[in-house]
Formats: C-alpha cells, structure tokens, sequence
C-alpha cells in the first residue's frame, strides 16, 4: 500500500467529487451522486490507511540489542579485538 494506496484513494475521492457534483443526470435503476459519496468515503479511509502504513515503514527498525566493535590490551601489552552484543 504505502505511497500507491494513497494515489488510488486521491483519484477515488477524485472520481466520487464528480460524480457527486458534476454529473447531473440520474440513470434509471440506482443514483450517481450516492456512488460519489460512497467512493469519497472509501478513498478517504484507504488515504488515511495508507498514510499510517507509508510514515510506519518510513521508520528505522529499534533493535533493542546494541554490538560494540573495540580494541583492549591486557596487561601483559597483548591487544586484541572484542565484538560485544549488549541486551
């Protein structure tokens, strides 16, 4: 979804506006203007969705292990290199 649910919801609120507001003429059997409401509603949920689900996966991961790379020396002078992983 993400990015592209939110452009599909535009042109939904978009195609519902018009025939909310534009098309005057009322076909025999169901209403025009009831379709626009209906899509404006559905585009407008679908917009809302994808806008949580495109800043949600916009976030870096938090990991709650952190690793440390570094270099001792023992008393002895000898140096080595330690990787540590803290919980």
């Amino acid at each position: 979804m993400g990015l592209t649910g939110m452009v599909f919801s535009t042109i939904a609120i978009a195609a519902g506006a018009v025939m909310y507001w534009a098309v005057t003429y009322q076909g025999h059997g169901f209403r025009l203007s009831t379709v626009g409401v209906i899509l404006m509603i559905v585009g407008a949920v679908g917009f809302v969705a994808s806008a949580i689900i495109f800043a949600t996966s916009r976030r870096p991961a938090a990991s709650p292990n952190r690793t440390y790379d570094r270099q001792v020396t023992d008393p002895q002078g000898r140096t080595a290199a330690v990787h540590e992983e803290v919980h």
